[in-house]
């Protein structure tokens, strides 16, 4: 097992560190660490998750990525207090633009991204939830875009939102700023599964090393087509997702695939 930490400074102590990093058969668990602030999303903790996925990005070891909150709370949003400590609108220009950089990435890293959620995930928390690729919740979790209560409509996380549920859901949660429960976030697709909480690490850990055992070509090849071919028309998407399928059936693993499941063995991938 290694360990490793991203933050604004050189070589912080891990439990200083903004942003925990553990490897693990494959797995690179990312937790947010201001456990005190419920995980806010300051900018140094956004940079420092920035860099942390940048950095995975780039390392052919890692098949997976897992999002995490450290102590009771995934991510309560935006950090309101330096937002308010010296407004102007360069301040704010530059932080929604990092976080929309942030969210981008978790859609443009290589690897499936993972999100374990307990205790809220409010605002660009929640946003963080519906730009994962895949979000498991222990059953007393909680979700909202609540900023319409305080004056500031939850616009940058709608964007995530409505990707990630239907239009009516994602319009109710961002009007009436309500947290909704666990077992709503799933009927609505925020999240795909709530468990009971001493199940919640099996399962993430589950879902985690299966996705991890795929050729890691062909889970960036998949992961990339996925999000370009959902803002295509139909016709495009299938011209698309053609040339991607031909692309893919040249790669060593998928004659590696194909081959070892017609004689009955186990792949062994190469990533080519």
């Amino acid at each position: 097992m290694s360990a490793a930490v991203s933050t604004q400074e050189p070589h912080p102590p891990q439990d200083k560190a903004l942003v925990l990093r553990e490897d693990r058969d494959g797995v690179a668990t990312l937790t947010l660490n201001r456990p005190k602030a419920r995980n806010a999303l300051s900018m140094g903790l956004m940079a420092a998750l920035q860099d942390a996925l940048d950095a995975i990005h780039e390392d052919s070891s890692v098949r997976a990525v897992v999002l995490a909150g450290a102590g009771g709370a995934f991510c309560a949003g935006h950090d309101l207090k330096e937002m308010r400590a010296a407004p102007s609108r360069e301040l704010y220009e530059a932080l929604f633009t990092q976080c929309s950089r942030l969210m981008l990435t978790i859609n443009r890293v290589r690897q499936p991204v993972i999100a374990k959620v307990r205790g809220v995930a409010t605002a660009a928390g929640c946003q963080l939830v519906a730009t994962c690729d895949l979000a498991y919740c222990e059953e007393d979790a909680r979700f909202a875009t609540p900023g319409v209560n305080i004056g500031l409509f939850c616009s940058t996380p709608m964007v995530a939102l409505t990707r990630a549920v239907g239009r009516k859901a994602a319009m109710e949660m961002l009007l009436l700023g309500d947290l909704i429960d666990a077992e709503e976030a799933e009927r609505i697709g925020l999240v795909n599964r709530a468990v009971p909480a001493e199940q919640l690490d099996e399962v993430v850990e589950g879902v985690a090393a299966k996705i991890a055992s795929k050729s890691p070509l062909t889970l960036a090849t998949g992961k990339e087509a996925f999000y370009r071919q959902i803002e295509l028309d139909a016709e495009g998407a299938y011209a698309y997702a053609a040339k991607v399928m031909t692309e893919n059936m040249m790669a060593e693993d998928a004659a590696e695939g194909i081959d070892a499941f017609l004689g009955k063995r186990t792949p062994v991938w190469c990533g080519r």
